[in-house]
């Protein structure tokens, strides 16, 4: 079964935010209409990108990664065009200010 990695960006505070799902449409719904407790007082939310993986293992392994510093920082790396777009902000951490 395909797992999803994803990575949202909140307009409202600037952070972004990873999560995991089997399946990706679902979540991603729950996440906009601020069912997601996680998410729910950071909306608005932009999907900036997701990775699939072929096993739960993989993806849960890939999610602690970007959870980390190191994977913060690949995110930053990764994802720099995107996230300031979002955010007219200067990029500081993994916020904008």
């Amino acid at each position: 079964m395909k797992c999803f990695v994803y990575i949202l960006i909140s307009k409202k505070d600037s952070n972004f935010y990873v999560g995991m799902t089997k399946n990706l449409e679902l979540r991603l719904k729950s996440h906009l209409e601020g069912k997601a407790e996680s998410t729910k007082n950071r909306r608005p939310l932009y999907l900036t990108g997701y990775e699939v993986y072929f096993n739960k293992y993989d993806a849960a392994a890939r999610e602690k990664f970007l959870k980390s510093s190191d994977g913060r920082k690949e995110i930053r790396i990764r994802f720099k065009v995107e996230l300031a777009r979002h955010s007219p902000g200067k990029l500081l951490g993994n916020k904008f200010e």
